[in-house]
């Protein structure tokens, strides 16, 4: 095994702290069609949750982020207090907020936003860059040390498609089911600076790697590193973007519970001296894309033996793998039971496609549901 870098800080705190990003559809309520109101909708938040807001790439996108945040309790109180204020204010201009991971009907208004970055990101990406929306749940966790958090990235990457699989909240486009659990992760394949994380051998390393992307014009800038496990730009944590935005609450909160406790572990072996394995990328960008097809439905990539495996036998290896950091945390009762949860009614894929066969394919009765389900308690 080689030897980590010697300036990474392999120390795990008794907790690492949280933080959510949740983008949401604004659907038009008798149609579905998404609706170019997110300016309106932000100018109708208030207070603190106005604050949290952020403009998104579409017209009928929000996005809404949660405070740091030092357990899940306190991070449950933020996301349904945030999803309920967007809610209020979608309302108010006549759309619906909706915790979906692709556009689900159709987009008619695809401009960006009147900004410099928004038209270069347009003219240089072309049609890519006008693709229907789509939404991600991006989880933040602390991990303040540059060099520690890159490795990190490198330990995830055996487990990011199962957490992925997990968290599949868009099988439809154009009203139709696309046989994929995720479409929203099938339409951010055409961007060239999305996907799995390479590994990086330091944080020079990673660093130097994105100035020749830029170079190469695959990216404008350092903030268009969209890969699914990232040393986040902005805050000082690890941030991993690889998921739907989830249709509830919990599920959310298990997606995080999860997220934090596999940071913790890579920490911990980490600091144990354990380097991460060295996973051919073709393999895992071939893990991440059975994982948007199946969800957790069918198998998945075991990338620590590059087997093919039952899915839910991989989320079984997953919660055992992270158990002492989830328990450390206090989390591990609550991840027990949500996963257990998600076994018996599926993911929000799953729960889309159940009721697009006892409606026979009525999609504005998904839709209903999932509004009705973004805001429940």
């Amino acid at each position: 095994m080689r030897p980590r870098p010697p300036t990474a800080t392999a120390t795990t705190p008794t907790t690492l702290t949280l933080g959510v990003e949740e983008e949401f559809l604004l659907l038009d309520p008798v149609t579905g069609e998404s609706m170019p109101v997110a300016d309106r909708v932000r100018d109708a938040l208030r207070g603190t949750a106005r604050e949290q807001s952020r403009q998104e790439f579409r017209h009928s996108m929000v996005e809404m982020v949660t405070p740091v945040s030092p357990d899940l309790a306190a991070l449950r109180e933020h996301l349904v207090a945030l999803r309920r204020a967007a809610s209020r204010a979608a309302d108010a201009v006549g759309a619906r907020l909706v915790a979906v991971g692709a556009t689900p009907v159709c987009e008619a208004h695809r401009t960006v936003p009147d900004e410099r970055r928004y038209h270069d990101m347009s003219r240089r990406f072309g049609p890519v860059a006008h693709d229907p929306a789509v939404c991600g749940c991006h989880v933040h966790v602390g991990v303040p040390d540059r060099e520690l958090a890159v490795q990190v990235c490198n330990h995830l990457r055996p487990w990011l498609p199962v957490v992925q699989a997990l968290t599949t909240n868009s099988p439809l486009h154009d009203g139709r089911d696309t046989g994929h659990a995720s479409w929203r992760s099938m339409q951010l394949e055409r961007w060239p600076s999305i996907g799995p994380t390479p590994h990086f051998d330091s944080a020079a390393d990673y660093d130097a790697t994105v100035r020749d992307l830029i170079t190469a014009g695959i990216m404008l800038d350092a903030a268009m590193v969209y890969w699914y496990a990232r040393p986040s730009a902005a805050y000082p944590t690890v941030e991993v973007r690889v998921g739907d935005v989830c249709p509830t609450v919990d599920d959310t909160v298990l997606v995080a519970a999860l997220v934090r406790a596999l940071v913790a572990t890579a920490i911990d072996e980490i600091g144990a001296g354990v380097t991460a394995p060295r996973i051919r990328d073709c393999l895992v960008a071939a893990a991440h894309w059975r994982a948007a097809h199946d969800g957790v439905d069918g198998e998945l990539v075991d990338l620590r033996t590059g087997r093919p495996r039952p899915a839910w036998d991989l989320v079984d290896d997953l919660i055992d793998t992270v158990a002492p950091a989830l328990r450390r945390h206090g989390d591990l009762d609550l991840a027990v039971r949500e996963v257990d949860r998600l076994r018996r009614i599926g993911t929000g894929a799953t729960r889309q496609r159940r009721i697009m066969a006892d409606t026979g394919g009525d999609v504005r009765a998904v839709l209903e549901h999932l509004a009705a389900q973004t805001v429940a308690a």
